[in-house]
């Protein structure tokens, strides 16, 4: 009898947790095989790898030690599409508000982005990014121990769009508690 509820509980967490694996991972399955769709999936195994690396500046240093910590990167994007405000509008129904703050907010002519994050402990556990335009759309998820600041010189490293605005963030948490 012991054995079957351990058995069962373990079952469950497993479930749970894959469940939980990121906040838009539904709408990955949904469209990674769509060849309309460009797919960049990078798992935790490949940051570990680089965070191997000896960086030789302190900004090196500093970029190696946050991306050791990220577990996953998801992007996905569809260039030229009709119906991108229709993808914006269902990758925005997936995330969990329940769960997720908004971070950020930006609507520049044909475009509207937001950011949101998870938090647990006081600590970013994962971050979304959506993107819908005219025609272009963009969803990007880390996931990990991500601190923003660290996430957006990456992005303006290796040219994230969404990313470099992670800048733009004031902590405004540290502000509401002042």
């Amino acid at each position: 009898m012991k054995k079957s509820v351990v058995v069962a509980a373990m079952v469950m967490m497993t479930v749970v947790a894959n469940a939980q694996d990121n906040a838009i991972s539904k709408f990955f399955t949904k469209y990674q095989d769509d060849d309309s769709f460009s797919l960049v999936n990078i798992s935790g195994k490949m940051f570990n790898m680089m965070a191997n690396i000896e960086g030789t500046t302190a900004e090196d240093k500093a970029m190696i030690s946050a991306v050791s910590k990220i577990r996953g990167l998801k992007i996905l994007t569809k260039s030229g599409a009709r119906n991108s405000r229709e993808l914006y509008k269902e990758a925005m129904d997936m995330i969990p508000t329940k769960e997720f703050e908004e971070l950020m907010s930006i609507r520049d002519k044909d475009k509207d982005m937001k950011f949101y994050t998870k938090e647990a402990s006081g600590k970013i556990g994962e971050l979304v990014m959506v993107m819908g335009g005219n025609e272009e759309f963009m969803v990007l998820s880390i996931f990990g121990e991500i601190d923003l600041k660290e996430m957006s010189k990456i992005g303006k490293s290796v040219n994230i769009d969404g990313l470099k605005n992670l800048d733009k963030i004031k902590d405004d948490k540290k502000q509401k508690k002042n």
